[in-house]
């Protein structure tokens, strides 16, 4: 049965820091507020050189820790990480004689850039599965609608914010099961920085341009240059206008120094990826609000087990494209046309609707550090036509900071 619901500063962490464990949320500090990041590397435990296993049956081994607890719910947007991680999920179940994954689907009629239908139904045709939870949310999901600001209010500021807009789906899922999301998957499944230099002897001679030279000579460059570079692609970009210079300057040095950290070789690659802070904080955030709600969350993608083996597989220099990896891993499951496809859906204006847009109206500046934040500049970006997504974070402080004051005692 598809079931179709409608609803209404810190400083830089040393590189000894251990990950979380799932007790409590980790809280942005005032400066992650207002540059949208979590900065830092932290420890990881080492891949395990002496486990040998496939990409695809250390998926297969993560994916069934999730099925063994069921209802196996999957986090399914018809993109091609959930939809690989649905396939093997189904491909597993069935396997193992386990009652089939139940992909759950947000959907936003009113947000016709989020429309991945077409794609979510080939998937669904192709694998065979009955059962779909489809929540259907047709004025968007607000990041200050009302749920939101219950969530604001019970679980205080959060990152990734997106996370008080989890409790309006995850309420709808019952209260015992697992949950499967493909976080992470874009990162892991997608070209190392050494497949820049790679390209060089796996393209044919005729076909290599002057950007795949300057390409590979900038991945292949001392760390020192390959930080400054990506401190000059930052200022060029632009993407948080509201931050002030001292903040600003600094946000960038600590960004470029993390993103020139990535070794060149693929299987130390993608070890670095797991001690990145941002991605461990957001995992460690998901899964303490997933088990309020009575659920356990995996991330298989992100797994020790499944990055290693990926390591393994992928070589020295990593696979050339991210549909290699993908047709690698599941080329057997899916249509190839889903493996291959290069378009994606955007939710920006899903989250940032009516309500962000009437708090920034009637804000008065309060709630955020002035020595971090230009106010005037973020109220603009969030009245703007496209706000970005960047600009949330800032978003809840203030909006929290704003209802705490009219809420305290006149006593």
């Amino acid at each position: 049965m598809w079931d179709d619901l409608s609803t209404a500063d810190r400083p830089r962490p040393s590189d000894t820091v251990d990950r979380p464990s799932v007790v409590d949320y980790c809280r942005p500090s005032p400066f992650e507020v207002a540059t949208s990041w979590v900065h830092g590397l932290t420890s990881v435990q080492a891949l395990d050189p002496r486990r040998v296993e496939s990409p695809r049956a250390a998926l297969e081994a993560l994916v069934l820790a999730a099925l063994e607890q069921p209802p196996c719910f999957v986090a399914f947007s018809g993109g091609r990480d959930s939809s690989a991680l649905l396939a093997v999920a189904t491909q597993v179940a069935r396997r193992d004689g386990l009652p089939d994954p139940v992909p759950f689907t947000e959907l936003y009629p009113g947000v016709p850039e989020s429309d991945e239908s077409e794609w979510q139904h080939l998937v669904m045709a192709h694998l065979g599965l009955r059962d779909w939870v489809r929540l259907s949310f047709p004025a968007g999901n607000d990041l200050l609608g009302s749920a939101a600001q219950d969530s604001l209010r019970a679980r205080g500021l959060l990152w990734p914010v997106a996370l008080h807009a989890k409790p309006a789906v995850l309420s709808q899922l019952g209260r015992a099961g697992s949950i499967v999301t493909g976080e992470g998957g874009d990162e892991v499944l997608g070209r190392r920085r050494g497949a820049q230099v790679s390209r060089l002897w796996r393209r044919p001679a005729r076909a290599l341009r002057a950007h795949d030279l300057r390409a590979a000579g900038s991945a292949a460059a001392p760390r020192s240059y390959r930080s400054r570079r990506a401190r000059a692609h930052l200022e060029s970009s632009n993407m948080q206008p509201w931050l002030r210079p001292a903040a600003r300057e600094r946000h960038h040095r600590l960004l470029a120094a993390d993103i020139a950290a990535e070794p060149l070789g693929a299987p130390r690659s993608l070890e670095w990826l797991l001690t990145r802070r941002a991605a461990a904080v957001a995992s460690h955030n998901y899964a303490v609000l997933a088990a309020e709600h009575g659920l356990v969350m995996h991330e298989p993608l992100l797994d020790l087990r499944f990055v290693g083996a990926l390591a393994r597989s992928a070589g020295t220099w990593g696979y050339a494209s991210r549909t290699e990896a993908m047709r690698a891993l599941v080329g057997d499951l899916l249509p190839d046309v889903v493996i291959a496809r290069r378009t994606k859906a955007y939710f920006n204006r899903a989250f940032i609707g009516a309500e962000t847009r009437a708090f920034a109206e009637s804000w008065d500046g309060s709630g955020l550090a002035p020595d971090l934040v230009d106010v005037d500049v973020l109220r603009a970006e969030w009245l703007s036509d496209f706000p970005s997504a960047i600009s949330t974070p800032p978003l809840h402080a203030a909006w929290l900071a704003t209802v705490q004051h009219r809420e305290e005692p006149s006593w």
